[in-house]
């Protein structure tokens, strides 16, 4: 590990050379400065890690040029450590709120500067962790697309970071409301606590609130043990209600009250569990109908809808299909190691006819299929196992100019899907489709179907 880098600011040389000795033999890169001006040209020049500066300076004293140090972008700012003779109570008060990490006085204790050298660079290194976690967060849960929905979105989300308002995401299922909800929760002020996730429609009803709040030994037929439930796991973070639409009428009423109330009790608990928890929820149903049909509280609707997003299905956005392919192209040629693909132009064409009923979802495993199966470098219209092309006549573009290549076109599709629930094993596909294997082999050089796809 390459060792810190840390610079004395001081106007007395003794002092200077003094330190310098000192903190070259506990390993570190130690020089020195003796005015504010020369150290702040001096970081400019080649960032430090730490400065251990003097309060009384020639020129610009100490806390002018601590006040100018946080000006310096937060990647390259060093933590500062302020150092004076003539200190008192309300010097290190000042000194401590301008940004300075702790401040010594004259004479320095060498064991005391010791420790606190090591937690005030400590202290630079998780900050700084922390904002590495933070940014790749936010590229993980990137929302792609440059649509005019999506420019959209990504607005709105931008406008709402900062708060901490309850959110309802609607949209079709695989249209990405879990990423939106990940990026959400990136983007605002919980962004370093835990991000908690429940799919309201995979849990059966009769534990949903066991997985919701929790429950105590013995409080029911096989509740061997404590247990604790999402909201409280989110504590001080975000849970994300996902299909809150198919939650039960019961447990709606019991997520009701912990989020007026911001406390719950656990299954079997005789006592109340406080916590701070923002919800975000997603939903694929029309809740207005569901309302009306009695199947979700108007009462717990108003509390979720403070900020509806809504995100639109691939089919009104076709112009991201292109950014959107691409992305996953990268995504798992680097993930199965495979060399870099480029689609074609007939490819694109293609990919943005489909009707896309399983939205982003459903490119994003076509995409991974191609990578998986296609040793083609170059992927052609004819390397892309779309089953059918669901959009009605009158909206579809005529992709085949005969009879002979609608045929063909079934032909392809039909036998890609073979192969795939063979696992490509030519042999079993002659079967399943009634063909020697010879003709098998013949029908796919005429269709273009390689060996390995």
């Amino acid at each position: 590990m390459k060792p810190a880098r840390i610079l004395v600011v001081d106007d007395e040389p003794g002092i200077r050379q003094s330190l310098c000795g000192v903190l070259g033999d506990d390993g570190y890169l130690a020089h020195a400065v003796s005015s504010g001006e020369e150290s702040l040209e001096d970081l400019i020049r080649e960032p430090s890690d730490l400065v251990l500066l003097d309060v009384w300076l020639p020129g610009i004293d100490g806390m002018e040029t601590l006040a100018r140090i946080q000006d310096i972008p937060f990647a390259d700012r060093p933590v500062v450590v302020m150092i004076s003779g003539h200190g008192n109570i309300e010097t290190a008060v000042k000194a401590t709120k301008l940004g300075a990490f702790d401040f010594l006085e004259k004479p320095l204790s060498l064991q005391k500067l010791t420790v606190v050298l090591k937690n005030a660079l400590e202290n630079r290194r998780l900050q700084l962790e922390n904002v590495r976690l933070r940014e790749e967060g936010a590229s993980k849960y990137r929302i792609v697309g440059d649509s005019v929905p999506m420019k959209a979105l990504r607005q709105q989300m931008e406008l709402m970071a900062a708060t901490n308002g309850r959110v309802l995401i609607y949209g079709e299922s695989g249209t990405g409301k879990e990423l939106v909800a990940h990026a959400i929760h990136a983007m605002g002020p919980r962004a370093s606590e835990a991000f908690v996730e429940v799919n309201c429609a995979a849990i059966p009803e009769e534990l949903i609130e066991s997985e919701l709040f929790g429950h105590i030994k013995g409080s029911f037929t096989g509740a061997h043990e404590n247990k604790i439930g999402k909201f409280r796991k989110a504590d001080g973070g975000t849970l994300f209600l996902d299909e809150v639409g198919d939650m039960s009428l019961r447990t709606q009423a019991k997520v009701l009250r912990a989020l007026e109330e911001q406390r719950f009790e656990a299954v079997g608990a005789s006592e109340w569990t406080q916590v701070d928890v923002r919800v975000i929820a997603a939903t694929n149903k029309v809740l207005g109908q569901e309302i009306e049909r009695g199947n979700f509280r108007e009462d717990l609707f108003y509390r979720l809808n403070v900020i509806p997003f809504h995100v639109p299905p691939l089919r009104d956005r076709v112009e991201d299909i292109p950014l959107l392919a691409e992305y996953f192209l990268r995504e798992f040629t680097l993930a199965y190691g495979r060399k870099p693909k480029e689609l074609t132009p007939g490819a694109y064409a293609l990919l943005q006819e489909h009707h896309w009923p399983g939205n982003v979802r459903e490119l994003r495993n076509l995409i991974e299929r191609i990578v998986i199966l296609n040793p083609q470098v170059r992927v052609d219209a004819r390397h892309i196992p779309l089953q059918t092309v669901r959009r009605s006549a009158a909206d579809r573009p005529e992709r085949f100019g005969s009879l002979q290549e609608v045929r063909e076109a079934v032909e392809r599709e039909y036998i890609l899907k073979k192969l795939e629930e063979t696992n490509g094993n030519v042999t079993r596909t002659a079967e399943l489709l009634g063909l020697e294997r010879s003709n098998l082999y013949r029908k796919m050089k005429t269709l273009g179907i390689g060996p390995k796809e």
